[in-house]
């Protein structure tokens, strides 16, 4: 009878563990995506910004995310199948898939981190120079389109402040036609509208674009960050929850 007894223990154990599993793929599942959603998000939203800043990261780190969410899809079937068919060859290669989804995760969230460190010291070094050496210059067309956005989202004018644009080479050239800004500075654009630098007409912000495309930047990385970092977090319980079921499947003699 105590054979019996310990028999079903087990057995409910084991129905427990497989439960458990199916509700981790369940939030398995809604975390990746959501981590696919936020690279995609962090690529599409502003990604002409991504022109201006002198190191890739930021945009690697998208790139990371979306390679794991899109692991996750596959990961996450492979979870349920495992689970049905209790074979421990599908549990190993599901838990194989979970701890190389978790290191991927783990370094893009790492990768945010140290950027989002770094941040501000790149804008200061970088964002001057690309706006005022690279804007409206043959070849550099990506660029002058990011700045005119970049001016016109954020409502700002060069990188600290209008001034920044007396000494490019944009105003310095005679293609600025007697302009002492870019049109995109003006509150209202019209043609030839950067000719007149008044703060009725030109956006005058305290820090210019700098400080606003810092803090966009900076909100960004802590999204990916976080949503890096805590789904890792919520696949640590998914391995553990593997490796129980590894083993009362193992204990099983059938």
């Amino acid at each position: 009878m105590s054979a019996g007894y310990k028999d079903d223990q087990n057995d409910w154990l084991t129905v427990c563990l497989k439960y458990l599993l199916f509700v981790f793929n369940f939030l398995f599942w809604m975390g990746g995506a959501a981590v696919l959603g936020v690279g995609v998000w962090t690529l599409v939203a502003k990604s002409d910004y991504l022109s201006l800043l002198a190191s890739s990261t930021f945009a690697v780190s998208a790139y990371i995310l979306i390679l794991a969410g899109s692991l996750v899809v596959v990961t996450g079937f492979l979870g349920c199948c495992a689970v049905i068919r209790e074979q421990r060859s599908c549990l190993s290669t599901y838990f194989i898939f979970l701890l190389l989804i978790f290191l991927i995760e783990l370094v893009a969230g790492v990768l945010a981190y140290v950027y989002y460190q770094r941040l501000s010291e790149e804008l200061k070094q970088h964002l001057n120079y690309t706006m005022t050496e690279n804007y409206a210059q043959p070849g550099k067309e990506a660029i002058t389109l990011a700045v005119d956005n970049l001016q016109q989202d954020f409502k700002c004018c060069g990188s600290n402040n209008s001034h920044d644009w007396t000494l490019s080479r944009y105003i310095v050239s005679g293609q600025a036609e007697d302009r002492v800004v870019p049109d995109s500075c003006c509150k209202t654009i019209t043609p030839h509208c950067g000719k007149r630098d008044h703060p009725s007409n030109i956006y005058k912000v305290e820090g210019g674009c700098i400080t606003k495309l810092e803090k966009f930047l900076a909100d960004h990385l802590l999204v990916i960050g976080a949503v890096g970092i805590g789904v890792a977090c919520l696949q640590i319980c998914g391995m553990v929850f593997t490796c129980c079921l590894y083993r009362r499947i193992k204990m099983d003699p059938y």
